[in-house]
């Protein structure tokens, strides 16, 4: 039987909460990529862009040494099983927003909201 246990996600639920209210710009959970070994490479790269900063998906694609691959960075980020830890919503489209978990006019939103915050809280001190 499986049992309920609340206070085994404490920690990482708390940093959650602590970035929402702008007192995290970084996080510190353990987690194991899973993914093809493209989308683990797209995901590292992301890892590397800061806090309130935006990258276009051809940028990262290019800094994987895979210029042409732009279509399947967007990918790659709408498979991100971790969103915020893994900060896809960092990453446009040369256009526009772009997608964040495809293309709902609600995810969009988070997305749009996600950078704001970050950008709101950028110069703050924690």
């Amino acid at each position: 039987m499986i049992k309920r246990d609340d206070l085994k996600l404490q920690d990482e639920v708390s940093q959650i909460i602590e970035y929402l209210n702008g007192k995290r710009k970084k996080f510190n959970i353990r987690y194991k990529f899973s993914g093809t070994e493209f989308q683990k490479l797209v995901w590292q790269k992301i890892l590397d862009i800061g806090y309130a900063e935006v990258k276009r998906y051809s940028d990262i694609a290019k800094e994987i040494n895979k210029p042409l691959a732009t279509r399947a960075v967007g990918n790659a980020c709408r498979k991100n099983a971790l969103p915020i830890i893994i900060p896809c919503h960092r990453v446009v489209s040369a256009n526009d927003l772009g997608g964040f978990f495809g293309q709902d006019t609600e995810f969009r939103e988070i997305k749009s909201y996600l950078i704001n915050l970050e950008r709101a809280y950028l110069h703050r001190p924690f």
